[in-house]
C-alpha cells in the first residue's frame, strides 16, 4: 500500500508564483510530484522608500480616518520599512485609530498578524467592492489611506477622491519583469509539449502574464487543448486570480478558500484523484504528463512506451492496431515494425507484469479487471 503522502508521485506541476512558491513546491513535492518554478513576475520591493517613509510619519502624526489594506504582502513590507525605519510601533499604534478596510482574507491575515482588526473585509477580493462599500457608507471629506498593490492603482483611489475623500497612495512595492525570462519561456513549452499534469496561480497579475507568454511563444492552442482534454490542469488560488484565466477561455478549479493551504490540497485531490487511473491485471494503472505509475509507483517507461499506454487507457479493454499506435508514437514512423518494437520495449521496462496484452491479428489492449470488460 503506497502511503498517502505520495499520491502525487510521477506527476509534474509548474509553479508560476514568486511570493512563498518554495512553500507550494516543498506542498506539492512532499506528495511525490515533480515541481518546477517559473515566476511570470518580479516582485520589486521599496519603489520609493523615502516617500514612503515621508507618508508613515505623516500618518502617526495624524491618522487617517479610513486606512485600506490591499495585500499581505504589501502591508507586511510597509511594517518592515517601517521598523526599520524604528516608526514599526508607532506606525501600529496610529493605525489603531484608524478604521481599517481590508481587501480579502490574505490582507486581513497580515493586519491580525499585527494584533490589528480589520473594521470591514471585502471578500471578493477586488478593489471594486472596497469603492462600492465605502462609497455608500459615505467619505466625503474623509481622510483616506490606500495600500496599494503590485499592479499600481487600479481605480480605487479615483473612485475615492469622485467620492469626496482625500487620498493618499502608499505604495510599497510594484509587480516587475520575471526574474528569469528563459525559464517562463521553457515552462510554456513544456506546457505546449504536454508536459506538465498541472499549472499553479496565485496572482491574477502573474495569470495574465502567463497567459501573455504562452500567446507569445505562440503556444496557446496546445495549452487550451490540452486543458479542455483534461490533460493539464489549471489551479488559481481564488476567484480573483482565476478571472484572467477564465476570459482567456481556460475552466481553472479554485479551491473554497483563498489560501495557498487549499490550493495545495485541491491540486492533491485533482491529481491524486484514483478515479484518474484504470484498475488492471498489474494494478491502478496512471499514465501521467510525463511518466506511468503503478499502484502509485512510478515505471521506467520511455515517450514511447508512455504514449502506447496512454493510448490504451484511453479505451481500456478496447483493441487499437499498430497503425493506431504509429498515429501516437514520436516519429513520423509508418513502419508496423515499429510498433511493435515499442511494445517490445514498453513491456521490457514493466516487466511480466506488463498489462499490454496482444490481440492476435488485431493489434494490442489493456489487460483491465473484468468489470471493466
Amino acid at each position: 500500500m503506497t502511503p498517502l503522502g505520495m499520491v502525487l508521485t510521477g506527476t509534474r506541476v509548474l509553479v508560476t508564483a514568486q511570493r512563498r512558491a518554495s512553500d507550494l513546491a516543498l506542498a506539492l513535492a512532499r506528495r511525490g510530484a515533480e515541481v518546477d518554478v517559473a515566476a511570470t513576475l518580479g516582485v520589486q520591493a521599496h519603489i520609493d522608500e523615502a516617500t514612503l517613509l515621508d507618508q508613515t510619519r505623516e500618518l502617526i502624526a495624524d491618522p487617517a480616518d479610513v486606512v485600506v489594506i490591499t495585500t499581505g504582502i504589501g502591508f507586511r513590507g510597509w511594517l518592515e520599512t517601517a521598523e526599520a525605519a524604528g516608526l514599526g510601533e508607532s506606525l501600529v499604534e496610529a493605525l489603531r485609530s484608524s478604521r481599517l478596510v481590508a481587501r480579502g482574507p490574505k490582507a486581513r491575515g497580515a493586519l491580525q498578524a499585527a494584533g490589528l482588526r480589520p473594521d470591514w473585509v471585502a471578500e471578493s477580493e477586488t478593489s471594486a467592492e472596497i469603492g462600492r462599500f465605502l462609497g455608500a457608507e459615505g467619505v466625503a471629506g474623509q481622510r483616506v489611506a490606500v495600500q496599494q498593490h503590485g499592479a499600481g492603482d487600479d481605480g480605487l483611489t479615483t473612485t475615492l477622491t469622485a467620492a469626496g475623500a482625500d487620498v493618499t497612495g502608499l505604495v510599497i512595492y510594484r509587480w516587475g519583469p520575471p526574474p528569469d525570462p528563459e525559464t517562463v519561456a521553457r515552462g510554456v513549452a513544456d506546457a505546449a509539449a504536454g508536459l506538465y499534469d498541472a499549472i499553479t496561480f496565485t496572482s491574477a497579475p502573474g495569470a495574465a502574464a502567463w497567459i501573455d507568454a504562452v500567446h507569445a511563444g505562440g503556444a496557446w492552442k496546445d495549452v487550451e487543448r490540452l486543458a479542455s482534454e483534461g490533460r493539464l490542469l489549471v489551479a488559481a488560488v481564488g476567484p480573483v486570480t482565476a478571472e484572467p484565466l477564465i476570459v482567456a477561455g481556460l475552466d481553472p478549479v479554485i479551491p473554497d478558500r483563498g489560501r495557498l493551504g487549499a490550493l495545495v490540497r485541491l491540486v492533491i485531490m485533482r491529481l491524486g484523484d484514483e478515479d484518474l487511473g484504470v484498475d488492471t491485471t498489474a494494478g491502478r494503472l496512471r499514465v501521467l504528463a510525463t511518466a506511468a505509475t503503478v499502484d502509485h509507483v512510478r515505471q521506467p517507461v520511455s515517450p514511447s512506451g508512455l504514449a502506447v499506454l496512454r493510448l490504451l487507457a484511453s479505451e481500456p479493454g478496447s483493441v487499437f492496431s499498430r497503425h493506431d499506435l504509429l498515429q501516437v508514437l514520436p516519429g513520423a514512423s509508418v513502419d508496423p515494425h515499429a510498433a511493435e518494437v515499442a511494445v517490445a520495449r514498453l513491456r521490457e521496462a514493466m516487466g511480466p507484469t506488463c498489462p499490454v496484452r496482444t490481440v492476435v491479428k488485431r493489434g494490442y489492449r489493456l489487460d483491465v479487471s473484468e468489470e471493466l470488460l
